[in-house]
């Protein structure tokens, strides 16, 4: 079986009107009926000291770099608990 890769930095760069919908289905009121809103937690600010290549790493996706740091390190949390 052969990988499939994104090029997250092409991707970055499609602009929202440019997604092609056409093969999701549309939803409607009953597929939302067990939806649960979550929303975000309160951030702390913080100061960590990261190695360069890992910041260099997050920013080269542009904007937003911490978020994905913190998604990271959720992730990594979360997986960590149920094991």
């Amino acid at each position: 079986m052969s990988k499939v890769y994104t090029d997250l930095t092409k991707l970055m760069q499609v602009k929202d009107l440019e997604i092609d919908y056409s093969d999701i289905q549309e939803t409607d009121e009953e597929f939302w009926n067990d939806a649960k809103l979550f929303l975000p937690s309160k951030k702390m600010h913080v100061s960590i000291r990261l190695d360069e290549d890992i910041i260099s790493f997050f920013k080269k996706f542009g904007r937003g770099y911490q978020t994905r740091i913190n998604a990271v390190l959720r992730s990594y949390v979360n997986n960590s608990i149920s094991k």
